[in-house]
């Protein structure tokens, strides 16, 4: 057994024959059918160790063989015994991967132009396989995403699994393409978002290789009337990136149009925009660009993840930027803050259908919160439930029998006891899920809800839940949801049903797609703005190793989730 890139083949002319222009000598058949038998008999994902999407390099080499013999053992991207014009695309698209934070070297391009010169059939005939590999490992990469994440974790990166591709249609397209360059540039995430960060990849790349930005000192809190000579830095570092026009950046004093920018930057990164230049923005700003690069191609590769073939009108929720929007693909019709899922009781990541809402609703106590935080407050004041409007029942069922609090002796409760206790908060302004709640059934019981405590909603770092999604403007999201006005789901109505203090449930007519993502930047499309989030899950570092491995740049800081109200 050869190595199938180093070997060399002179074969006999035999059965069919056709002229190779370029070369000036003839090639047959006969000539490619043995040289693509050597070729996959070594298998060239085993011998350059190819092991990606979860399949071992013999399955790969295993779909190679099946590919080629059932082209006759012939050349897909080889004419007249050169590289075709198709080849030529390929190699085009493979080159441009890193406009899509891919590497082209995942692609064999390197070695697929160590042979693009050369015309003998063996050296062809391997330029042919890498061409077949390097493709429909792009295809794959883009379909599906780079790595595969349940590799990695499968429980934090279960939405990854989320895409399914019929690879066989797929494949056929990808080989009786004509045009592969559209082909192949159709592989790419179909999503505003997607292309909009794709954008900003560039031009921060642009920024890279322009020196970055400068680091601003340490020091004391620049506020705006201040002179420092840090003051020259911070115009610089502004004026990188846009906030600050790039005039007069040697003024050493903090006039107020630093104080705009510096507010603008703030803004742009979820922090109090106060135009004050406290710990907490100046180590913002000192984030080298090379963090951002990364930053924005983690959250490209998390677009791959994405079911492509939903249409029309859906919800999607931010958890890392703490916001919830709703609309068609490339039209938002609303947007508002949320609060998601403090750590250790983390807002999970999939994707699911919003099927009904509950106005007025009960809020049925889980049993770890029933365990663990509600029983010691049990324990202190046996009047608890009472208090807080919520009544106890003996059992699961719907026939459980409910209980007088009064006759339950807590002091001697244990936690295993609990278990077999239901509470249930009626509805009320005190209900800890406010009005209404917005349901679509999953595994993880997360929805959306209300929440009688709106003054959270002032916060800039709002993880302050166990799990669910709370909304700063529920009747309008209700309202979306329903099919609003149209539909005879209007705000006003909505609000009637609210304040008639009646449990109600409202079935959709048709069930609207829902996104619950991680996303730790974002591209406010209409001022093509790029705004940055704080990785409050710590999953961009564990994604950035998977992909980057130890060239990732992303620091092992960790992140203040509850954050703080300072500069």
């Amino acid at each position: 057994m050869r190595n199938w890139q180093h070997t060399t083949i002179v074969t006999a002319l035999v059965g069919f024959v056709f002229f190779n222009m370029s070369a000036g000598f003839a090639v047959s058949k006969q000539e490619y059918q043995n040289e693509f038998i050597e070729v996959l008999e070594v298998g060239p994902a085993s011998d350059l160790k190819v092991n990606v999407h979860g399949r071992s390099a013999a399955e790969i080499d295993g779909s190679l063989s099946d590919i080629y013999y059932e082209n006759m053992l012939q050349p897909f991207w080889i004419e007249d015994g050169k590289p075709s014009n198709r080849a030529a695309e390929i190699i085009s698209v493979l080159e441009d991967a890193e406009s899509h934070g891919l590497d082209p070297a995942d692609y064999f391009v390197d070695r697929i132009n160590q042979y693009i010169n050369d015309r003998s059939t063996a050296e062809l005939v391997r330029l042919d396989v890498l061409l077949s590999m390097g493709m429909m490992r792009y295809v794959a990469d883009q379909r599906e995403g780079r790595k595969q994440p349940r590799e990695i974790d499968p429980k934090l990166f279960d939405s990854a699994s989320d895409v399914e591709v019929n690879w066989t249609v797929l494949r056929r397209a990808a080989f009786e393409a004509s045009d592969m360059k559209a082909f192949l540039q159709q592989q790419a995430p179909p999503f505003l978002q997607y292309r909009e960060l794709q954008k900003k990849l560039s031009e921060y790349r642009a920024i890279e290789t322009a020196g970055g930005w400068p680091t601003i000192a340490a020091g004391d809190t620049l506020k705006p009337a201040m002179k420092d000579p840090r003051i020259k830095s911070v115009r610089q570092r502004l004026a990188v990136t846009g906030e600050l026009a790039e005039g007069n950046i040697d003024n050493m004093l903090f006039d107020a149009e630093l104080e705009e920018a510096v507010k603008r930057f703030q803004k742009r990164h979820n922090l109090n925009p106060d135009g004050v230049i406290g710990k907490q923005t100046l180590a913002t700003m000192n984030v080298p660009v090379e963090t951002r690069i990364e930053q924005i191609i983690i959250n490209m590769e998390r677009y791959r993840w994405l079911n492509r073939d939903i249409k029309g009108p859906r919800v999607a929720v931010n958890i890392a930027g703490f916001k919830a929007l709703a609309g068609e693909q490339g039209r938002l019709d609303l947007a508002m803050p949320v609060i998601v899922g403090k750590r250790h009781h983390e807002t999970p990541v999939f994707s699911d259908t919003i099927k009904h809402v509950v106005f007025n609703p009960y809020w049925t106590l889980p049993p770890s919160i029933a365990r663990n935080e509600t029983l010691p407050k049990l324990k202190k004041d046996p009047d608890y439930l009472q208090k807080h409007n919520m009544r106890i029942f003996l059992g699961w069922g719907e026939g459980s029998k409910e209980l007088d609090p009064a006759s339950i002796d807590w002091s001697k409760m244990t936690k295993s006891e609990m278990n077999k206790y239901r509470i249930r908060q009626d509805p009320g302004p005190g209900n800890a899920l406010g009005t209404l709640k917005i349901i679509f059934p999953n595994k993880y019981n997360v929805y959306l809800h209300d929440t009688p405590t709106h003054g959270l909603f002032k916060q800039e770092k709002r993880a302050f839940s166990h799990g669910c999604i709370r909304m700063a403007r529920p009747v309008e999201m209700a309202s979306f949801v329903l099919g609003g006005e149209e539909m005879g789901w209007g705000v006003d109505r909505i609000k009637e049903i609210i304040n008639g203090r009646q449990r109600q449930v409202a079935v959709l007519e048709k069930p609207l797609p829902v996104h619950i993502l991680y996303r730790t930047t974002y591209v406010d499309v209409e001022s093509g703005t790029l705004h940055f989030y704080e990785d409050i899950y710590g999953r961009d570092k564990i994604l950035a190793n998977a992909l980057f491995g130890n060239r990732s740049v992303i620091s092992d800081r960790s992140t203040a989730i509850q954050g703080s109200k300072g500069s």
